[in-house]
């Protein structure tokens, strides 16, 4: 049975790309970015498809394409539109399907929705966390945002340079799985997304 594996990030600029192209290319998944807001020339989308090696996957478009790198409801108003969850519609496939949201999980799309009211009860959640002063803060407000909701089936993937008080700390007060680790490499190609795909596809597959 495919799934839908969700991918969000304790903030903005955590590496929720990188691991959505990770696990993209671990499960042979389809991609869909809800929102773009920003880089539209050089899209998330754009960034995903070009580190994914093999055939199968396939790119949705944006439900919306905003012009300005800025917090959703922010550039839609630039935009001079409101973005309407509505109108977000998933893509049908016969596929696993990975989602990437903007931001963290409180990040506004309009004056009522924030992302994490794109995420579905059946989702898988993967919550991408990196270590900077106040991530640990984060990463926790983040899990129990999720646990509120009602979500259960959340994993845990760092990303960046290791830091192991601050991930086992995480690991220990959620009680969540860490799907994996993601280190500060030099460049992000294909081969490299394609050794993590490898090594994260068995846990991706039990999350």
């Amino acid at each position: 049975m495919n799934s839908t594996y969700f991918i969000t990030g304790i903030s903005t600029e955590v590496g929720k790309t990188v691991v959505s192209a990770i696990v993209t290319e671990a499960l042979e998944a389809d991609y869909f970015k809800p929102i773009q807001a920003g880089d539209l020339d050089y899209s998330d989308t754009h960034k995903v498809k070009a580190l994914v090696s093999n055939t199968k996957s396939t790119f949705f478009d944006n439900a919306y394409a905003l012009k300005t790198p800025m917090s959703p409801h922010a550039a839609a108003d630039i935009d001079n539109l409101e973005i309407d969850l509505n109108k977000i519609q998933r893509p049908k496939t016969e596929n696993n399907l990975v989602i990437e949201g903007a931001g963290g999980l409180l990040v506004p799309l309009n004056s009522k929705d924030c992302i994490i009211d794109l995420i579905e009860k059946t989702d898988k959640i993967i919550l991408v966390s990196r270590h900077y002063l106040g991530s640990i803060n984060h990463s926790l407000l983040s899990v129990e945002a999720l646990k509120n909701r009602g979500f259960s089936n959340i994993g845990i993937i760092f990303s960046g340079d290791e830091h192991p008080t601050t991930e086992n700390i995480i690991l220990e007060k959620t009680q969540l799985p860490c799907v994996g680790r993601i280190s500060q490499e030099d460049n992000f190609s294909k081969d490299v997304v394609s050794k993590y795909a490898k090594q994260l596809k068995l846990n991706l597959k039990k999350l």
